[in-house]
């Protein structure tokens, strides 16, 4: 078994809390007075406000450092939240004493694939915004660190030609991962079925841009009924990517654009052994009539176009070679309440008992190195790369759990949430 201090680490999966001025530097002049700002509500929490709307930083997006017992649904305050989520360096900070190379960072306030911007009426700002956001995070969040983050874009998803168009603007700035939509006919645009996005797909598939499906980012909750038991609603989160899956494994986007890479974030890796036999299965049994014609079997289909990730997935790592190890990577979660931060390397050791050397390099950098274009060892050398290289330079950083000493709300269902979520919906596209 590697030693845990040898292992490298890289997270495809981590998220930003954005800072009140991130704005200030990226806007032409004649749009700051427009730009979202940062507001604190008579209750004392901090909002971002941005065309009337009031968006809260949800308690469960900023929880790294805090009790378990602390955790909660309800909006927060920056105050309240470790530094290292809203803080580049201080972010940088907390992945050294985690032992974490590098990191990919998904929104917060303007969710997943930008739903917030898409709102706006008038699509010249709204543009002017995503694109100030895309240049915050490529040249603030992650350029002021280099080789420690892969820089993810979020595409004007109201309109697939200024998608195809960003996707090209961000190519040229070194960033070669865009978020989407898991299930966009949910936001009211049409579904991967159609041909409305293909400008979009044709972009990613010249430019090597690999397609980031975040759990959640069909804005979406799975829950079975809301009267549920909040442990439901958490339990059933991957579904979402089960879904989309299926979608796209059957849709005409893996067939027409064969360039086209999407990655499941968040989505774990144990139910794919179970799923690849399903699709093979209707392949096989059902092809005949509903008329199916895919390049090679659905299982290897899926090995070939999907980068998979997990958190803490014991049951996907036994069957590994069932879920792909050439595609598998590894994620964090920092900051959100799923996080292993600040102890990821011992629990992740935990589940790469008996994993050969080379499996676990593979899993742990190699890949994710490989498939989002991502070379930290051209900016420091291999062996200050390492767990224990990071850590040793963060000694002096403390990890220890803080109280902040309020209470959390915790509901018995989920209706709290959704009504939260119902908040920041996006109207249903024209």
């Amino acid at each position: 078994m590697m030693n845990i201090e040898d292992m490298i680490l890289v997270s495809v999966d981590d998220h930003v809390v954005e800072p009140p001025d991130m704005f200030q530097n990226h806007l032409p002049a004649k749009y700051r007075d427009l730009a979202p700002r940062v507001r604190q509500t008579d209750a004392g929490d901090d909002v971002w406000f941005y065309e009337g709307q009031e968006l809260p930083n949800i308690g469960l997006n900023a929880v790294a450092g805090k009790p378990p017992e602390e955790y909660g649904i309800e909006p927060t305050t920056f105050a309240e939240m470790r530094p290292g989520c809203f803080d580049i360096h201080q972010r940088v900070r907390d992945m050294d004493a985690n032992g974490v190379l590098g990191s990919m960072c998904f929104p917060s306030f303007p969710q997943f694939c930008g739903q917030l911007f898409s709102r706006t009426e008038d699509k010249t700002v709204a543009l002017a915004m995503l694109q100030a956001y895309n240049d915050w995070h490529v040249d603030e969040w992650c350029g002021t660190y280099q080789g420690r983050f892969i820089p993810l874009a979020l595409p004007p998803i109201w309109d697939p030609q200024l998608m195809a168009d960003e996707v090209r603007r961000m190519a040229a700035k070194g960033c070669l991962a865009v978020s989407f939509s898991e299930n966009p006919e949910k936001l009211g645009w049409p579904s991967y079925h159609s041909e409305h996005w293909d400008p979009f797909w044709r972009a990613v598939s010249d430019t090597g841009t690999v397609v980031c499906l975040h759990i959640g980012s069909s804005s979406q909750l799975t829950i079975t009924s809301v009267e549920a038991p909040i442990n439901v609603m958490i339990t059933l989160q991957p579904m979402n990517i089960v879904q989309a899956a299926a979608d796209i494994l059957w849709s005409r986007v893996l067939t027409e654009f064969p360039d086209v890479r999407f990655a499941l974030s968040e989505g774990g890796i144990g139910w794919i052994p179970y799923f690849l036999e399903r699709v093979d299965y209707v392949y096989k049994h059902h092809r005949a009539w509903t008329g199916q014609d895919l390049p090679m079997v659905p299982s290897e289909l899926f090995r070939e176009r999907f980068i998979t990730c997990f958190i803490d997935d014991a049951a996907g790592l036994k069957n590994r070679h069932d879920v792909g190890i050439e595609h598998m990577t590894w994620e964090c979660d920092y900051p959100h309440s799923d996080s292993t931060w600040p102890a990821s390397p011992e629990l992740l050791a935990e589940t790469l008992t008996g994993i050969p050397d080379d499996e676990i390099d593979a899993i742990t950098h190699l890949n994710a190195m490989r498939l989002f274009h991502y070379d930290p060892f051209s900016v420091r050398p291999r062996v200050e790369c390492t767990v224990g290289a990071l850590r040793a330079g963060a000694a002096d950083w403390d990890v220890s759990l803080q109280s902040s000493g309020k209470v959390s709300v915790r509901p018995d269902t989920p209706v709290r949430i959704i009504d939260l979520a119902a908040k920041a919906a996006p109207k249903k596209a024209s």
